[in-house]
């Protein structure tokens, strides 16, 4: 097991930033003792939980917990996870868990909205681009269409729990709506255990549970794009709310002077061509926030809003272009900011 998930301090630094969204508050600010918090390694990526409860420290532990039982629902990558097996099922029909039913189905349902633009059979295009290593590879051209004839959404079935696949070469990568799924479950838990002040923060994905102790709002910030870690944008104003990014900054790599981002065009099996380095959307609804940040990217900003618009979505958005221009979206909504 990944050492850093072994580590659980009892108080972060001031500053706290991860992909695309980060914390900001002063240390001990609160001035309240039942504020606990700690840091782990889930979704391959750092979580940073603050919760402000008597309670705390058991309850940090509880949702500790509770990643690793998600991570070990939704990770494409490990051997003993429910999704790795459901990609290397060995027929058309799997029973899933109730969490893999509930993430499909809203998966499924932005799948159908967007016509396929966000498209969770993505993973056999997906796995041949490596952004992480380092490398500058790009893969080649027949394996790409190879795959994109795995791609189509429409080949998955959902009833209940039980998930029917009409090709056996479909696979699945839930990647742009796990995390959000996760900290919706981990708030939902929360104030179960009657707790009323906490953030959650999965790798960027930002979700806060009533005010701070101090009766103010949560600021968060917003990670500039292709600026140092921490380097901010801006910040808003978060309370009961979720506040998630997607940019083509997070996971990239250039060759021959072109920038390749890990935000892949279901159609082309290329990375997205678009006119935003981000975007960022703040609602009540996280796993919503989640794929809808990436839809975004993969919309580009005007189709985006026309996008927001026709299906009645209650969101506001941080459109950030490629010269890092912000334009709020609906523009009213520019009062969220803290800035």
């Amino acid at each position: 097991m990944n050492m850093r998930k072994n580590l659980c301090k009892a108080v972060l630094g001031c500053i706290f930033s991860l992909a695309g969204v980060l914390l900001l508050s002063a240390c001990g600010s609160s001035g309240a003792s039942d504020l606990h918090e700690a840091e782990g390694y889930y979704f391959d990526t750092d979580v940073e939980l603050k919760i402000n409860d008597k309670n705390g420290e058991a309850l940090l532990k509880k949702c500790f917990s509770l990643c690793e039982e998600l991570e070990n629902t939704f990770s494409p990558s490990s051997s003993s996870s429910e999704l790795y097996k459901i990609n290397r099922r060995t027929s058309d029909t799997v029973t899933v868990s109730d969490d893999m039913a509930d993430c499909l189905e809203e998966a499924l349902t932005w799948c159908s909205r967007t016509d396929g633009a966000f498209d969770i059979t993505i993973y056999p295009v997906s796995s041949l681009w490596d952004f992480r290593s380092g490398k500058t590879e790009i893969p080649d051209e027949a394996a790409i269409d190879s795959a994109l004839a795995k791609v189509d959404y429409t080949k998955v079935h959902l009833d209940g729990n039980e998930l029917t696949f009409d090709s056996p070469d479909t696979m699945l990568d839930l990647g742009g709506i796990a995390k959000g799924y996760a900290s919706a479950k981990i708030k939902k838990m929360l104030k179960e255990e009657g707790v009323s002040s906490a953030l959650i923060n999965l790798g960027g994905n930002v979700s806060t549970l009533g005010l701070k102790s101090s009766g103010t709002k949560w600021t968060v910030g917003i990670q500039k794009p292709f600026a140092d870690r921490g380097e901010t944008l801006t910040t808003v104003k978060s309370s009961d709310s979720c506040v998630i990014s997607a940019g083509i900054y997070e996971r990239y790599f250039e060759k021959d002077g072109k920038l390749y981002h890990h935000i892949l065009d279901p159609k082309t099996g290329y990375p997205k061509e678009t006119d935003l380095n981000q975007a960022t959307v703040i609602s009540t609804d996280d796993a919503m926030s989640d794929a809808l940040s990436t839809i975004c990217i993969l919309y580009g900003q005007e189709k985006a809003e026309e996008f927001i618009k026709s299906q009645g979505l209650d969101v506001t958005v941080l459109f950030t272009d490629k010269n890092n221009n912000i334009t709020w979206f609906p523009e009213e909504s520019s009062d969220l900011s803290a800035s």
